[in-house]
């Protein structure tokens, strides 16, 4: 592997502590009916299509339409969303931080986001403003783990893929970038991404 010049971050789950559940939790007073509701109604594949451009108004109606029962939960999905925000991963905001006073690395972040909620996160988090760049799926209309989202970040920053490490919660968006020749560590928790970090010298131990 070469060198690494270009550190890139996922940020839900990784940075953003963001689950539906913080919401749902306030809504359902049985924990087993809210999780019902997120694995069959407002589902993660549901919400994905907002993450790549499909409106929150047109993914409501459409959800509306189809389960009418459940409008009032439906609605909170999207007028509520902020309420799913917990706060960020402070160890991982830290690791960002010591890599960008360092500065020894580009740092960028590749998210898979609403275009219409992303402003929100970018208000409560001022860590965000610290990226070189972020590319967001709402805005560029696709998502990971699609070939075509990676390829945006490397064409847009100039980067050889065998020069960046993708870090990322989901081990689906890592398999992704590797098909593209770029290396990913699997996020867990914040200390496991520092020893990882400082076993490859990009952080010092």
């Amino acid at each position: 592997m070469e060198e690494t010049k270009t550190v890139v971050f996922d940020l839900g789950a990784v940075l953003i502590d963001w689950n539906p559940q913080y919401l749902y939790k306030k809504i359902f007073a049985e924990e087993a009916k809210m999780e019902w509701f997120l694995e069959h109604i407002c589902t993660s594949d549901w919400n994905e299509e907002q993450d790549a451009g499909r409106s929150f108004k047109t993914a409501t109606d459409l959800l509306i339409q189809q389960h009418p029962e459940w409008e009032h939960e439906i609605l909170a999905f999207w007028h509520r969303w902020e309420e799913m925000l917990a706060g960020p991963i402070t160890g991982t905001v830290e690791i960002l931080s010591t890599l960008r006073m360092a500065k020894r690395h580009q740092l960028l972040a590749l998210t898979n986001w609403s275009a219409e909620t992303f402003p929100i996160a970018q208000k409560k988090f001022d860590f965000l403003s610290w990226f070189d760049g972020i590319v967001m799926s709402g805005e560029e209309k696709t998502r990971k783990p699609f070939r075509d989202f990676y390829q945006i970040m490397l064409n847009r920053y100039s980067l050889k893929a065998e020069q960046c490490l993708f870090i990322d919660d989901n081990l689906r968006n890592i398999e992704g970038a590797a098909q593209l020749g770029i290396e990913g560590i699997h996020f867990t928790k914040p200390e496991e991404l520092k020893a990882e970090l400082v076993k490859r010298s990009i952080l010092v131990g």
